[in-house]
């Protein structure tokens, strides 16, 4: 097995990951993310923050930057010049680094998201099946609670469990119960909150008023 080639790997899909989509964003508006709402830089903070367009750009970005390591790394890096290292190990340590890439970027003092956009674009990639399972236990949690964090940790407490049931490798099944576990930890303030009933749930926000010329018409 190839080092070289797995820390290539590593630290391409860690600077990939550590791409801090969401301050850069709410930056671009002269919004400093970290201290709005509630201080988060993923999507949903965007999204509650800023709103509509930029909370789904983050979140776009913020699955594609998961995703593409994992999708590009194995065929790349798996040559005879780097020590032909296995592509399955490659997909594995991008996946690992991409998270940890967003969740403790570089560029932010080792600062950053929570990484569930991020995983679900690396898992997209590497156990799609697995992935549609926890994203079907994130919409029936979100809908029946409207708690964005409450729906992230069932879905990433299913992940494993759904990889497992697909039958995937051992080491495959490790690596979601590892992630699984590290984006449960990163919500323990919002388990928190939501024990002691002051989690904020995901509402709407009301239609603007229409102004008194267009009520007359």
């Amino acid at each position: 097995m190839s080092l070289f080639g797995l820390f290539s790997a590593a630290l391409i899909a860690y600077l990939s990951g550590s791409l801090p989509t969401g301050f850069l964003v709410a930056r671009a508006k002269g919004v400093d993310i970290r201290k709005a709402g509630s201080g988060n830089m993923g999507a949903t903070n965007v999204f509650r923050v800023l709103g509509k367009g930029p909370g789904i750009f983050v979140l776009l970005v913020d699955a594609l930057k998961g995703a593409l390591p994992v999708l590009v790394l194995p065929s790349l890096l798996s040559r005879p010049a780097l020590g032909s290292p296995d592509p399955a190990w490659i997909a594995l340590v991008a996946t690992l680094c991409a998270v940890l890439g967003h969740n403790y970027t570089c560029w932010l003092g080792f600062k950053g998201g929570k990484g569930i956009a991020t995983s679900a674009g690396a898992f997209a990639a590497l156990v799609p099946g697995a992935l549609l399972a926890t994203v079907a236990v994130w919409l029936l949690v979100f809908a029946a609670s409207r708690y964005v964090s409450l729906a992230s940790v069932c879905a990433a407490g299913a992940l494993p469990v759904a990889a497992a049931l697909t039958h995937r490798p051992l080491p495959v099944v490790a690596l979601t119960l590892v992630l699984s576990l590290l984006a449960i930890w990163k919500h323990k303030p919002n388990l928190q909150r939501l024990v002691a009933g002051t989690e904020a749930r995901f509402v709407k926000k009301p239609a603007a008023p229409a102004a008194p010329e267009e009520v007359r018409r």
